[in-house]
């Protein structure tokens, strides 16, 4: 199982980035680009809880349980994929840091095949740089969201 734990300061807010972790409408490619809208399906969602099948394309796919139940934090939990077991999951943790937020990751993901093997491996040996580029392009977008909805309120 491989594990990486890491930690991203943003002027985005924290209610922002939680709203968008669990914003499954058709807007969620938009929040976060890393998505293909073609991968993207919602399959049930609750309360505290959502069924998403999401991805990037060809074998990295997944449907992932998400979970946020808990204040200030979001877990999904892979249920099927292409590259990965079931069980592997992302928590993120998100804080107020100096008007802003810190976002807390930790991905934990164990590959199901050689391709999910060797995408994990590259992940651990570049120690989480694709899981932080993802992560910060949708903090990108938040950051361009916030600071348009500022000016027009100006």
């Amino acid at each position: 199982m491989a594990r990486i734990e890491l930690d991203i300061d943003t002027d985005v807010p924290p209610d922002a980035i939680l709203a968008s972790l669990i914003d499954f409408s058709e807007r969620r490619p938009d929040l976060w680009p890393g998505l293909n809208r073609n991968e993207y399906r919602v399959i049930a969602v609750g309360d505290t809880w959502a069924d998403v099948r999401e991805g990037n394309g060809g074998p990295v796919w997944a449907r992932e349980h998400y979970d946020w139940s808990k204040p200030g934090q979001v877990t999904w939990t892979m249920q099927e994929s292409g590259f990965a077991r079931p069980g592997s999951f992302v928590t993120a943790i998100v804080t107020p840091n100096r008007g802003g937020s810190r976002v807390h990751v930790i991905w934990e993901r164990r590959g199901k095949n050689l391709f999910g093997k060797l995408l994990i491996a590259l992940n651990v040996a570049l120690r989480g740089a694709p899981v932080r580029r993802s992560i910060e392009a949708g903090l990108k977008v938040l950051d361009a969201e916030g600071k348009g909805a500022a000016s027009t309120t100006d």
